[in-house]
Parts: C-alpha cells; structure tokens; sequence
C-alpha cells in the first residue's frame, strides 16, 4: 500500500520503519482511522513488528540471573483454592524476565504482592525481606505459590540479593539489628532513619554489583524527588550486572529505559510499554487536568 499523504507520499509503508515517530504520530490522528481504515492498520502492525524485533534484539538472557517464571500447570488440580485462585494465575504464560529491570504493576488486590513473594522465596529470600540468610517469622502469612512456580536461570550466580518489601521492612529493620548487622547497612540502626531514608540507606550500602533484587512497592515510603534517586541507583547497579524484578505504582521508577513491564488486568498479564500502562495514563490525566478530575471526584 502507498501513503496518500504527508512527506512519504506515495512511498510504500515500508518508508515508515526508518521514522517510527512519524508513523506513531499517524495513529495518533482520528481522521487517518476514519478515511485510512487500511492503513491505519498496516502502520499499526509495521509498529508491533518492529517492537517484537526490538525486543528480540535488545534482550540478551545470557546476562540474565533469572531468565523466566511459569506455573508447573501440571502439578495443579484445583483452580479455586486461593493463591491458585488469583485470576491472572489461570493464563498465565512464561514471563521472560529482562536481564535488567523487570516491572510487575496492577490495581490492588490483582495478585501481583503474591508472585513477587513467590519469586523471592523460590530463590532462598525470606518471606518477610531481607537476604537469603534472613531466616526470621513476625507472622507466617506467605502463600504456598512459590511450590507451583517454574524458574529458569542462566549459570549467572548472584553475588548480593535482597528481597524488599514495604508492608514488612519494619520487621527486617528489627532483624538487621537483633543480629547485628548494623555496620552493612550504614553502621547506624535503620529505626533511627525516617522511612524514607532507611530505604535508601539501605539501597546505598547494602546492595552491590551482580546481584538479584526483588523490590515490592519500594516507593510506598519515598517522596517524587527520592524516587528519582532510586531511579539512578538502580541504574547504577543495573551497570554494574545486578537484575531486579519490581512491582510498583510509581510512574517515575516505571520509566526506566529497556525495561521489560508486565501489567495484571482481571484475569491476564501482559507484556505493555511504559505509556501504555494504567499507572502512566491516570497519573498524567490527573495532572494535566487536575481542576476537572477534582470536579469530577469531589461533588
């Protein structure tokens, strides 16, 4: 097909693939779907292809620790016993993890809290937080998903590794301090931080190179501007060979480059760009129209 207008007129849709911005710009206007049905389409599907080549290439998983998670549907009977309950559980497929960052993000309540403490305790992580040599219980509350899920890894052993989760870093905090690992962790107890910066103390001095980190909500107790510091030290530690798997509703950390964001609605999970995600689109409708969405929510 021939483009009919603009400066490729007339040059096959092919054209487009040196100018994605400009084929994305075509999509974005109404009355090229409404007079260009076909070709709206076909731009449409020149985008994805190159998206998936993209990511094909972009994605070396010999750099990975961890390359997939997959449910061993084979050792499951009952759909309805909770955590195998969960909606998304039912179809799920293999989630390849980037070597980087990996995003997990979805509404309260969709599940995502339970995979990533699966994941964390499929690789020796305490339930609770902490490192692999944490082995504390405030409350036995985990889930039994962590027995149906199928990991692959690459040889990549990580040297460092911390599972990180909000609801229960006051326990871990405790813990650095009941065994007397204070000194790795900015030799000054975490409790005496405010929240906010106990995060980030810990982040700075007890993560390192070529490690493993699973982070669940990290940003629960950190201002816009910490988060855009969280954002550089991952990718610090990103340089230097470490891999995380993240669930958040920050769309700062969200907007890390290259990463791989997998998004829970109702019952799937799928593989979205940063300015496809719900947590994008809410957050900046609201600010762009603050005054009309308060007018909205507040009658």
């Amino acid at each position: 097909m021939k483009i009919p207008f603009g400066k490729y007129k007339g040059c096959d849709i092919d054209a487009l693939a040196s100018d994605l911005d400009y084929a994305k710009w075509m999509l974005e206007q109404d009355w090229v779907l409404q007079k260009y049905p076909e070709l709206f389409l076909e731009v449409k599907e020149l985008l994805q292809e190159e998206k998936e080549e993209k990511s094909k290439t972009s994605l070396d998983t010999s750099k990975n620790m961890l390359v997939s998670v997959a449910l061993k549907s084979e050792k499951i009977e009952d759909y309805s016993q909770y955590p195998l309950s969960i909606p998304f559980l039912k179809n799920i497929d293999r989630l390849m993890l980037n070597p980087h960052v990996t995003f997990i993000i979805g509404e309260n309540g969709s599940g995502k809290s339970t995979l990533l403490e699966a994941l964390a305790i499929t690789q020796g992580f305490n339930p609770e937080g902490g490192t692999v040599n944490f082995n504390f219980s405030t409350k036995d509350s985990h889930s039994n998903l962590h027995e149906y899920l199928r990991i692959s890894k690459t040889h990549k052993l990580p040297k460092n590794g911390f599972f990180l989760r909000a609801e229960s870093f006051y326990n871990v905090a405790t813990a650095i301090e009941n065994i007397g690992v204070v000194k790795s962790y900015g030799n000054k107890p975490l409790h005496q931080l405010s929240h906010g910066e106990a995060f980030l103390s810990l982040i700075q001095n007890r993560f390192g190179s070529d490690g493993l980190y699973i982070l669940d909500e990290p940003e629960a107790a950190l201002s816009p501007q910490r988060q855009m510091s969280v954002l550089i030290l991952i990718d610090e530690l990103v340089k230097m060979g470490s891999q995380f798997i993240i669930s958040t509703h920050s769309p700062i950390l969200l907007s890390y480059p290259n990463s791989t964001i997998y998004e829970i609605k109702k019952d799937k999970i799928t593989k979205v760009d940063y300015e496809e995600t719900e947590t994008f689109a809410v957050t900046k409708d609201f600010l762009n129209n603050y005054k009309k969405m308060l007018s909205i929510l507040l009658k």
